[in-house]
């Protein structure tokens, strides 16, 4: 017998969430989650506030200091936030700006021209997530304060100091609230590569970076004249350039302001971002359909204008004039419209038509005075066209093959019989002796096993035309179903998760790099929704008594090891390779969808010039950059076989 409880539903069980409460109760709508993506957000909300003031003219300092408590304050000498009466809501208005959602001065009255804050709830989200925050701000020598706790006002504006006559500004400190965020632990690299590109979008301001937890506290200044100039210069480094001159241009058409900079070098891959008053676009818009349209144009007419075109050939497509380019788009306009509430896309349409005007006319010129890089950029372009011909047709009797033999998978697949995507998987493994193993061990339902045989293609140095004739490649994309480029179709996707699975050894995490590198530059969709996993095989095993246990790091053996005690018939294998474990046991550790660890491979799409350029970097030809990234980058490293 079930009972019923009556719940009363009326007018007044309609909740009216006041103040901030609301994004206390739903933080992840105004900050997307709060994992440390969120955490860090809060960070880039204030900073944004001080950047808008850089844009505006009135600030070429700001100091963003993580503190050893983990609060974190961010210093500008800005115009300050205005310390007088809002008489619509009858408080200061620096109290308004931190305490009521959709309050600031980017709504057409006049305090921001641009402005990154589309929204206007920066300042206050921030504050309604943290357990405390304080901000000061400088005027005309007073020091004004006041101090918010989870979003409530402690007490009204008060002046409690002075300071030099000329000096102004604004000081915001505050400490995430643990009730709220998962982890409080800001990552620094993540914050380094923001601020880094923040400077780079706006030339002349200088960011300084501290972090005060380590034992010695790090500082990083950023700060570049050369502005987006330098940004293509630094994504370019671990390239060789096809001429040694970046091409900038800048203007401004229809109250759009318009910054492009760009350098082809000797690589396949193209590599554009867009950016809309100093917010990344990751899905482009508008002004990345203008600079496209506008390279595309420009560079045929100089082709055919300079004989470097033969009359019979075709046009250059906009793929081909692109490969192997780097180039940066940067608009500043005064009320930008994003499509979708997480600023992915820019839709001004005035934003394309002035992107065009600026690029057409100074491109034009700078190919008049610069033949060398029109030849050079026109002849790449020609090998691109030669080349992507012979993928189209290796492309095309792929297609006939499979339309004849009613999508034939690869021989060496061992698939899963359930024929439902959501419930399937499907392991990359790398040699025949693994791949025996784990088609041995795997639940058949379910498992689809793929073997490998080596080393794949490295896509970093290799032109499409080679990527299609390579028979692993085409194994993988064959079994997965999806296509690639313009063909990709996620919907055709056969399995739910790709899981690469590789020997725990310098080898294996080659051979992970040059899958990932694959799946990156030619399904970055696969990863950005969260398909593609990279299996954790134990390290070690471990038995006493006829009893096994395994470790899948150091720490976790030394752990087992204190337990179960230090002892003589204590026996420990170190496994190198998958091949050395029999199916029973590779299922138990690696494949039991009850027992493994997987680890998730994710892009923040916030920082994706950075990955364009890690992948650039440990797979490219020079040797420099990698090494640097090495030495860098070493002390993050574990469990690795020299």
């Amino acid at each position: 017998m079930s009972t019923v409880v009556e719940q009363e539903y009326g007018a007044d069980q309609i909740q009216i969430l006041e103040g901030l409460e609301a994004v206390r109760k739903r933080p992840g709508m105004y900050i997307g989650s709060t994992s440390l993506r969120g955490l860090h957000h809060l960070v880039y909300e204030i900073v944004d506030n001080s950047i808008d003031e850089a844009l505006a003219g009135t600030c070429d300092h700001i100091e963003v200091t993580i503190h050893k408590d983990d609060s974190v304050t961010v210093l500008d000498n800005g115009r300050g936030i205005p310390v007088g009466i809002n008489h619509k809501a009858g408080l200061p208005a620096v109290e308004v700006v931190f305490t009521i959602l959709h309050a600031g001065g980017k709504f057409g009255g006049g305090g921001y021209k641009v402005s990154g804050g589309l929204h206007g709830v920066g300042a206050s989200v921030v504050n309604a997530l943290s357990e405390w925050l304080e901000v000061r701000i400088f005027h005309e020598g007073k020091i004004y304060q006041q101090r918010y706790e989870r979003g409530k006002t402690m007490y009204s504006l008060k002046v409690v100091g002075d300071c030099e006559p000329d000096r102004h500004g604004t000081m915001v400190t505050f400490y995430p609230d643990g009730e709220i965020f998962e982890d409080l632990n800001f990552d620094f690299d993540t914050l380094k590569t923001r601020f880094r590109e923040m400077a780079f979008l706006t030339k002349g301001l200088r960011i300084t970076f501290t972090d005060e937890r380590p034992e010695e506290p790090k500082t990083r200044v950023f700060h570049y004249e050369g502005g987006i100039r330098e940004f293509v210069q630094y994504l370019n480094r671990s390239s060789s350039p096809l001429y040694p001159q970046i091409i900038y241009c800048e203007g401004e058409k229809n109250g759009v302001l318009v910054e492009v900079a760009m350098q082809h070098n000797d690589g396949f891959k193209e590599n554009t971002y867009g950016f809309v008053n100093n917010i990344v676009t990751p899905e482009g818009g508008m002004h990345v359909e203008g600079f496209r349209a506008a390279l595309t144009k420009t560079f045929n007419e100089y082709a055919r204008a300079n004989r470097l075109l033969k009359d019979s050939e075709p046009n250059l497509t906009g793929e081909d004039i692109r490969e192997g380019l780097t180039s940066i788009i940067s608009v500043k306009i005064e009320d930008p419209q994003f499509e979708g509430q997480t600023k992915q896309k820019l839709g001004n349409s005035e934003a394309r038509g002035a992107v065009s005007s600026v690029l057409s006319e100074c491109l034009t010129i700078f190919l008049e005075q610069n033949p060398n890089v029109g030849k050079a950029t026109v002849e790449k372009s020609l090998l691109a066209q030669r080349a992507r011909e012979a993928a189209r047709k290796a492309r095309d009797m792929t297609r006939r093959k499979n339309a004849l033999e009613g999508l034939s998978l690869p021989g060496k697949l061992a698939d899963c019989t359930d024929k439902d995507p959501k419930n399937c998987e499907i392991f990359i493994v790398e040699g025949d002796s693994a791949g025996g193993s784990a088609k041995t061990a795997r639940s058949r339902a379910t498992q689809a096993i793929l073997p490998l045989r080596g080393k794949i293609l490295n896509v970093e140095k290799a032109r499409l035309d080679r990527i299609y004739s390579n028979a692993e490649i085409k194994a993988m994309i064959t079994a997965f179903g999806c296509g690639i480029h313009e063909d990709f179709d996620i919907s055709k996707l056969r399995y739910d998760k790709i899981i690469i699975m590789t020997d725990a050894d310098v080898d294996g995490a080659h051979i992970a790099t040059l899958m990932l590198t694959f799946l990156y530059r030619f399904m970055p969709e696969l990863i950005k929704q969260g398909h593609v996993y990279l299996a954790q095989p134990p390290l070690y095993k471990i038995e006493r008594n006829r009893k096994v246990w395994y470790a899948y790091d150091d720490a976790e053996m030394e752990r087992i090891m204190q337990e179960i005690g230090r002892d003589s018939s204590n026996k420990v294998q170190r496994y190198k390779g998958l091949g050395e474990m029999d199916a029973d046991q590779l299922w138990e550790t690696t494949m039991d969808p009850e027992k493994r660890i997987l680890k998730r491979v994710n892009i923040d799409s916030e920082s994706e010039s950075e990955v364009d350029l890690t992948f650039t970097t440990l797979m490219g030809d020079k040797v420099e950059p990698r090494r640097e990234f090495i030495e860098e980058n070493a002390k993050y490293v574990t469990n690795l076989d020299v």
